[in-house]
This record gives C-alpha cells, sequence and structure tokens, in this order.
C-alpha cells in the first residue's frame, strides 16, 4: 500500500506540474507578444510623427542595427518601400489584415508567417496624416521556437520539483501508513491507537470491530467446548448404564434405576439441544419473526398454572402477584411463552425449600412489564453481569441437580432483543432475585 501510494503521489506531482508549466509558458508566451506589439507600436508611433518619414528611414535607418522591418504602403496597398526586400517582387499589401485594418481604422496588427522572410513575424501598421501605411515588423519566433528557448530552464526546474516531489511523497506516504500499519501491530490491546483526527474514527472503528470479531470468535469457541462437555456428560451416564445392562453386570433389582437415570439423562439431553437450536433459531432471525398482539398478563397466568405441579416437587409456591387486564403487546406467541416459562422455571430450580415466587404482570405509561420475583439463594453482585451468557452458571452443582442447561436465560435475552425489549436484574443472596421483561405496550 505504501508504494502504491507513494508512486501515485509521485506521478500526480509531477503531471500537476508539467500542467503548470505548460500552462505557464502559455501565460508568458502571450505576454510576450503583447510587449512585441507594445514595442512596435511605440516605434510606429515615433517614426510617424518623423518630419520625412521616408527621407529618414533610407538615410538613417539599419535594419541590423534596430531589428527592425519598415515597410511603406499607400492607400492602394502598392508598397513603396521596404527595408528587408525588393518592392519589385513584392505584390499588393491592401489584403493583409494589419494594412487593411490600418486603412479603414487608423491601425491594424496581425502574427503570421511571412511569405518574403520565411519565419513567424509581428506586424503592425499604423495610418500616417498623408494617407500612407506605415508597417513595422520584428521576428519574435513561434510558442514552439520560445519553449525551446527556455527549455533547458524548464528541465532544471522540473527535475528539481520532481525530486522534491519523490521526497515529499515518500514522507507523506509513510506518515498517512504510519498510523494504519501502528493499529495492525497493536490491534490486541486494549486501546486504540491515536492518529489523525481526521482518520481516527476510522481507526476506533477498526479497533472495535477486531475486538466484537474476537470476542465474538472467543463466544463460539467457547460455546463450542460448553456444547461438547454438556452433551458428554448426558451421553456417557446413559452409555455406562446401557453398558452395565448389556453385559449383565446390573442386577435384577438394579435395571429399574438404572433405566430411570437413562432416561433422566436422555431428557436432560433432549433438552439440551432444543435450547441450542432456539439459540441457533434467534441468532439468525434478525428481528424477522411473525408477530400478533398477544395479552401478556394471560400468558402469565397459564405458565404459572402449567408449573404448579413441577412447583410442588421442589416444595415452591407459584403465584401471581399483580395482574391487569389488557396488558397487550406485538410479539411471536411461542417466544413470550418460552420468556415467562424460562423465568419461572429458574425462579423454581434456584429457590430455598418452602420458597415463594410471584409472577406479575402491569402497565406503566407505555410500557407492559413482566415481573418474575422469588425469594430463593439470590445472586452476587459480581455474578449479575454473567447470567445471561450461555452455560454459565452461578452454582454449577445446583444446576446439574437441578437439571438446569444454562442456556434458559440467554434464551430469555435474546428474545428479547427480537422484540425490542429490555431485561432487568435486582438481587441478594439468601434473599431472592427480582427479574424484569419491559416491553412496549401496543
Amino acid at each position: 500500500m505504501k508504494k502504491k501510494l507513494y508512486i501515485r503521489m509521485t506521478v500526480i506531482s509531477v503531471a500537476v506540474m508539467l500542467i503548470t508549466m505548460t500552462f505557464t509558458a502559455g501565460i508568458f508566451y502571450n505576454l510576450f507578444k503583447q510587449q512585441v506589439m507594445e514595442d512596435l507600436r511605440t516605434h510606429a508611433h515615433i517614426l510617424t510623427t518623423t518630419e520625412a518619414v521616408l527621407e529618414y528611414i533610407e538615410k538613417d535607418f539599419d535594419p541590423k542595427i534596430d531589428n527592425l522591418r519598415i515597410t511603406v504602403i499607400d492607400a492602394k496597398g502598392d508598397v513603396q518601400y521596404d527595408s528587408n526586400a525588393d518592392i519589385g517582387s513584392m505584390d499588393n499589401h491592401g489584403n493583409r489584415p494589419e494594412v487593411h485594418d490600418a486603412i479603414e481604422n487608423g491601425e491594424g496588427q496581425a502574427v503570421r508567417k511571412s511569405n518574403t522572410l520565411d519565419r513567424n513575424t509581428y506586424y503592425y501598421a499604423e495610418k500616417m496624416s498623408s494617407g500612407q501605411i506605415l508597417r513595422v515588423a520584428k521576428e519574435a519566433g513561434s510558442i514552439w521556437q520560445f519553449c525551446i528557448k527556455i527549455l533547458p530552464f524548464l528541465a532544471v526546474e522540473l527535475l528539481m520539483v520532481v525530486a522534491v516531489c519523490i521526497i515529499a511523497a515518500r514522507y507523506l506516504a509513510r506518515k498517512i501508513v504510519e498510523p494504519i500499519e501502528l493499529m495492525a501491530q497493536n490491534l490486541d490491546k486494549e486501546e486504540s491507537t491515536e492518529t489523525y483526527k481526521e482518520i481516527q474514527p476510522f481507526m476506533d472503528k477498526i479497533h472495535c470491530q477486531h475486538k466484537a470479531l474476537k470476542k465474538s470468535a472467543k463466544m463460539r469457541q467457547d460455546f463450542t467446548a460448553n456444547v461438547s462437555h454438556e452433551l458428554k456428560t448426558p451421553l456417557a451416564s446413559i452409555s455406562g448404564y446401557a453398558e452395565l445392562i448389556e453385559t449383565g453386570m446390573a442386577k435384577e433389582k438394579d435395571i429399574r434405576h438404572f433405566a430411570s437415570e437413562i432416561h433422566k439423562s436422555a431428557n436432560r439431553l433432549l433438552s439440551l439441544i432444543n435450547d441450542i437450536i432456539k439459540l441457533s433459531q434467534l441468532d439468525v432471525m434478525d428481528h424477522k419473526m411473525d408477530t400478533q398482539p398477544i395479552d401478556l398478563s394471560e400468558e402469565a397466568v397459564s405458565c404459572v398454572d402449567m408449573l404448579q405441579m413441577n412447583a410442588e416437587k421442589h416444595d415452591i409456591q407459584i403465584m401471581t402477584d399483580r395482574i391487569e387486564e389488557n396488558c397487550i403487546i406485538d410479539a411471536n406467541q411461542e417466544m413470550i411463552q418460552e420468556v415467562v416459562y424460562n423465568l419461572c422455571d429458574n425462579a423454581i430450580r434456584y429457590n430455598k425449600p418452602n420458597g415463594h415466587v410471584w409472577v406479575s404482570v402491569y402497565r406503566e405509561e407505555d410500557k407492559v412489564i413482566l415481573r418474575v420475583k422469588d425469594d430463593g439463594i439470590g445472586i452476587p453482585e459480581k455474578e449479575q453481569k454473567h447470567i445471561f451468557e450461555r452455560f454459565y452458571r452461578v452454582d454449577k452443582a445446583r444446576s446439574k441437580k437441578t437439571g438446569g442447561t444454562g442456556l434458559g436465560l440467554a434464551i430469555v435475552k435474546h428474545i428479547a432483543e427480537q422484540h425490542h425489549a429490555k431485561i432487568t436484574i435486582e438481587s441478594k443472596p439468601d434473599v431472592g432475585t427480582t427479574i424484569s421483561a419491559i416491553f412496549i405496550h401496543k
């Protein structure tokens, strides 16, 4: 990149310089022409005010010294005198632009290639008081001749400019690319590399994206490792019990117990696979889902009724606390049922014997709030920011004992994001936990 930038900056600089020099040469040539014409006008004016012009020209004028060509033409266009050529061989000059303009307007000028001298010549003609036309001419060369004369100076100047451009382009290319190279070397650092304020947002964006990619890659690695571990545990249990039964090592009285353990491990495996599939579907959904008006109060009441038996098994009382009518949200019904179920199920699993779970649904301004409160084991403050991560468990031993997959709250978080809802948590160890899902009221 640095080499390309350096070459392009050099080429652009040289090209701009060549264009500038070309325009400069053209401007100077035009100024030069104006100056030549002004000099010719001055000479003509001096000569026309001189008495006995022809007599003066014939006696005192030397074209070699004065570097001028003087021609006197009558009103009909016939040449009466020329300081550089034999008038006998010259045709009528009445049709020459400068002579014609002088006859008509008193003065005229032109630049052309002289048929007589075969060179580019500047002409200026002025009408005298006698009616004759006095024309003065001077050889000045064309723009190409002008450029050839100044070419050595232009070449030296161009070489100097090219040298400066090469040095400047190398320096600028290095300075421009240097922050990017520095950032590439320090991408893994926490802080973004400081650089010019014009490209700082670009650098910050790249650094932020790199951190996000690293975090995403680590999450995928952790997820894969966790999935492998979580699947391995129930599969090992199923395989072990099945092998004992197959080889006949299991006693008759133990077969029923082994079958029960196989059944529990299979259910755990099935629950884990279902949760993984749900998370995978939520990851690719990108807010594209079928929605309809749903009464969140009805879903909460239905879930509490469904979990009564499960709560009794754990010596937990689950009940509705504050249920308001007409708490309508625009949502996917299956996903909302999943949110209510997972929050209530977690409150039951991580509770204490003879504990309680209260489920509330109510409105606050334009929001509908689902709140699940328990008086269970609670969550330490330092652990609260992690509980929505996949496979994260505050108490791993308790989770395995109660059959939790560690994905329930991760699913809740993803569903809430799909519905543009907000999840909040308040918890204290041995006091209880309150988790709220805040939806927009339809």
